[in-house]
Parts: C-alpha cells; sequence; structure tokens
C-alpha cells in the first residue's frame, strides 16, 4: 500500500543508507501541477515497491519550471532492484500524461552532517545547495563539510529563518548537496540580500568557505514540498 503524506522527510534519518535526487524540467507552472498529480496517480495505483524505499518527495521549483525528487533507500542495491522491476511501468503513465518531461540528471547522495536550530518550526521552503569541486576527492568533500559548519557555528549574526542544513556527499566525489529547510521562501531571500556573500555574514571563515581550492561552482535554488510518498500498511518486502 502506497499513501500520500505533507509531512517533509527527515534528511537524517539513520536507517537512509543512499540518498537520490533528480531533477524534472516540465516547463511550465501548469504542466508542474500536472506533473505532480500524475506521479500521485502513478503511485498510490501500486502497491509500495520495496521495503527498501523509505520515501519518496517532489518539491516544485520557485522557477515554475522544474521538479526535484528525493528519495530515501536503505541501499543503492535497493534502488537498482526498483529501476530493474518498477520504475518503468511509472514512467510511462507519467509519460502518457504528461508529455516531453525532460528528465535533466539524477545524483546519487550519502548523508554526511546535519544541523537543526532549536525551535522546532515547520518548514515553508526547501532550498537546495549543490556545489561542485574539480576531481573525485571524498576527503575534500567531508573536510568543506566541516568548515562550513565551523562558519555556520562561530557567525556572529545568523540570520533567522533557518531551521536545519544536511549535508549529502556525492558518491562519485565530487559533489556536495545541501538540503537546507527554511521558515519560508521570504526569509532566504532575505538571508541572501544580507552583507555576506550567501546566506552567512562576512566574516573569515565564511570566506575560507567560499574559496575553498578545487570549488569550482555552487548553485541555489528555492522548492516548495507539493508531494509526499510513503509506505502504509502491508508494504511487501
Amino acid at each position: 500500500m502506497t499513501r500520500r503524506t505533507d509531512r517533509c522527510p527527515d534528511p537524517a534519518d539513520p536507517r537512509t543508507g543512499a540518498s537520490l535526487f533528480s531533477t524534472w524540467r516540465v516547463g511550465t507552472p501548469e504542466r508542474q501541477k500536472e506533473a505532480v498529480e500524475a506521479i500521485g496517480r502513478a503511485w498510490e495505483r501500486r502497491a509500495w515497491p520495496a521495503s527498501g524505499l523509505l520515501g519518496y518527495h517532489v518539491y516544485a521549483g520557485e522557477d515554475g519550471e522544474t521538479l526535484l525528487h528525493y528519495s530515501q533507500w536503505t541501499d543503492e542495491q535497493a534502488f537498482e532492484a526498483f529501476a530493474r522491476t518498477h520504475r518503468q511501468e511509472r514512467v510511462d503513465e507519467i509519460d502518457t500524461a504528461v508529455p516531453g518531461i525532460e528528465r535533466v540528471r539524477l545524483d546519487r547522495y550519502r548523508h554526511y552532517r546535519s544541523g537543526v536550530r532549536e525551535g522546532g518550526a515547520v518548514p515553508g521552503c526547501v532550498v537546495i545547495v549543490d556545489v561542485e569541486f574539480e576531481g573525485a576527492d571524498d576527503e575534500r568533500l567531508r573536510n568543506w563539510v566541516d568548515a562550513v559548519f565551523d562558519a555556520l557555528e562561530s557567525d556572529p549574526e545568523p540570520h533567522p529563518g533557518g531551521i536545519s542544513a544536511h549535508f549529502h556527499l556525492g558518491v562519485d566525489g565530487t559533489r556536495v548537496l545541501n538540503y537546507a529547510e527554511w521558515e519560508s521562501a521570504g526569509a532566504h531571500a532575505d538571508a541572501l540580500a544580507g552583507p555576506g556573500n550567501g546566506v552567512g555574514s562576512a566574516t573569515a571563515r565564511w570566506r575560507r568557505v567560499q574559496e575553498w581550492p578545487g570549488l569550482r561552482s555552487s548553485t541555489v535554488r528555492r522548492y516548495e514540498h507539493v508531494l509526499g510518498l510513503v509506505p502504509g500498511e502491508g508494504r511487501p518486502d
């Protein structure tokens, strides 16, 4: 059984051994809504495909033309088994309902570190920070994330509105993805408009993060959680 949930996932769930993020380009806000509805139908009319899938979530891009997909798996082997046996039938149904979807990319990550502010605010916006480095180097990725936490913890004037930051390391050794929850898109926009280069204050530790050797690019995009799918009672193994 597959059921919907309005709750955002917990990226720090210790059961998650593989985090998959993919982007679809659908073109317009209307097609965003149509694609989300088609995804919901394609999944809800079928049994939950595997016990190794903990949850599947879809987010609408603030740009009005993209969708972000985030799925949590116990391990990569669970995803590979799903891709071989259950993925195509869902893809075919969605593409019939909304032709012309461009599937931009699929990236595999493992959760590394999380930071959560006290207060328990409900996230109104999810911000995805995608950072790419030159060449594969797992240690460099970990060191960079550790430096971000050092800058966050020493920031003299942290911006209000941030709820959490969940850092993931790309399995290819070249990318870091931060899944950050904010109280609202406006709170994040206000933070970006502050005096620092990004959401951090203009400190030496933040400059160190921004000027890290081998850092090739960093992109920031805002999303709204629009569909959550999780296993219900009696899901198959």
